[in-house]
């Protein structure tokens, strides 16, 4: 098959089993602030993101290893799936020895326990996932992330509405769905035929944790590019601001949807197709920048009708912080689509390089916007963190592949998605039509190089 068409084939394939479970952020937001104050939701978001710090440290990372050296025709799967189980596993047990220390934390107060089984249960749902995904199993990687959305769905309710248990249900809930999650992967594909600790190839297990371990402090320092500011708002700010903000954070996940269900394929691709890379990645590259803008454009134009229909009043405020975590949320797209081309020279020394740039950035940014000019300077100090890192990924990934980016078509698009952010958050005269305005002008900017890809990969023989 032509490496375009599959691409698109396998888009398709993952957006059926993602996009649901994408849409399930949005299916709940109604009932998660109806059911929850915006301080529970605060709490909520932090013990969460609190489990998703932890998750890199429990798991060495190896996950990244194991789509990564999954996807390499010449190693045996057995030793990739045996070497991620393992690991994963050996690191739960050695972050069981900071379970006090964890325990003392005020907001962490009595969830500890459950944040413990949250960390095993998505660690060992991502080893089984992706190991499916790597064999190329991707319709039963699809089914997964239907079954999933309807058994979180379930539990939610359950748990949220019936025996009213608030936080502890919310967290709870997903914790299940990952447990039921696992043992439905690992039934249908058979995992345990791939678990075979006599005959593990030390090579293999060795080249998986040399390339993984880089990513830990990589994907902290993701963590803390894309939350230290919730801990900081809530600091500086109150739990009812971090509330509100962790419910604006909601809507770009739109974005992220787009994004994640794209970029699912291409890690496939872009291991698996080596002839023309150059060429390959960049008419990729800009059809998928033209498709990030023009939806983020769209997000903004629509986002207080978007909070209106997703959240109860109390958390109404929050759409003024939209616009500019949509910015944010557009270079974390292009940020990770770049990174795509360290995971494929096995360089995750140079990822992890980049991202500590985009971390400290953030931190600084943030103590010194957000006392003076509140929540949304944590979104803006957001945005401009992933900008620098997509600066500063762009020049050095260009040693690797020869992509042509546009630039000038890049600035425009950028400074655009800008101006219309400052129109919606300060509401300047008019500005419903100077936001429907701008939004056509990204989308007649944008629509041509979307256009001819398609042309080009359906005419393709």
């Amino acid at each position: 098959m032509d490496k375009y068409k599959k691409l698109i084939s396998n888009t398709v394939i993952f957006a059926i089993g993602t996009f649901s479970s994408k849409v399930l952020v949005f299916l709940l937001m109604p009932l998660y602030t109806r059911v929850l104050s915006d301080a529970e939701y605060g709490i909520t978001d932090l013990i969460v993101q609190t489990g998703n710090l932890l998750l890199p440290l429990a798991s060495l990372g190896i996950v990244n290893a194991v789509i990564r050296f999954g996807l390499e025709r010449h190693v045996r799967k057995s030793d990739v799936f045996t070497t991620g189980l393992v690991t994963i596993l050996t690191g739960f047990c050695i972050m069981l020895l900071l379970y006090p220390l964890l325990d003392l934390l005020d907001f962490l107060s009595g969830y500890t326990a459950l944040i413990y089984a949250f960390v095993l249960m998505s660690s060992l749902r991502s080893l089984c996932s992706q190991f499916v995904r790597a064999r190329g199993q991707v319709r039963l990687y699809a089914v997964d992330g239907i079954v999933s959305t309807i058994t979180t769905i379930l539990f939610n309710v359950l748990f949220l509405v019936v025996l009213n248990w608030g936080v502890f249900g919310y967290v709870l809930a997903i914790v299940c769905s990952d447990t039921l999650s696992v043992l439905f992967l690992g039934f249908n594909a058979e995992l345990w035929h791939f678990v075979r600790i006599h005959g593990l190839r030390r090579s293999v297990s060795k080249a998986m944790l040399k390339y993984a371990v880089p990513l830990i402090p990589n994907n902290v320092l993701w963590w803390i590019t894309n939350v230290s500011d919730r801990y900081i708002v809530s600091y500086l700010l109150g739990n009812n601001a971090n509330g509100l903000y962790a419910v604006a954070y909601k809507v770009p996940s739109i974005v992220v949807l787009v994004s994640g269900i794209f970029m699912d394929a291409w890690q496939m691709s872009a291991v698996t197709e080596q002839e023309g890379r150059g060429r390959f990645f960049t008419r990729v590259f800009r059809s998928y920048c033209s498709l990030l803008f023009i939806t983020g454009s769209g997000i903004i134009l629509f986002s207080k009708v978007i909070t209106k229909l997703l959240v109860s009043e109390a958390f109404y405020a929050s759409w003024q912080y939209i616009p500019f975590l949509v910015m944010a949320t557009v270079f974390t797209c292009i940020v990770n689509f770049l990174g795509s081309i360290y995971m494929v020279e096995k360089k995750s020394m140079l990822s992890l390089a980049t991202t500590t740039v985009g971390a400290l950035t953030n931190i600084v940014l943030n103590f010194l916007f957000i006392p003076r000019f509140g929540v949304n300077g944590a979104a803006f100090a957001t945005f401009i963190s992933y900008f620098v890192v997509f600066l500063f990924r762009a020049v050095d990934t260009r040693r690797f592949v020869r992509m042509h980016y546009s630039g000038l078509r890049l600035a425009v698009n950028t400074v655009l998605l800008l101006i219309q952010s400052l129109v919606m958050i300060f509401e300047f005269p008019n500005w419903i039509f100077i936001e429907i305005g701008m939004t056509v002008l990204m989308i007649l900017l944008n629509a041509k190089e979307l256009l001819m890809s398609l042309q080009k990969i359906w005419v393709r023989k």
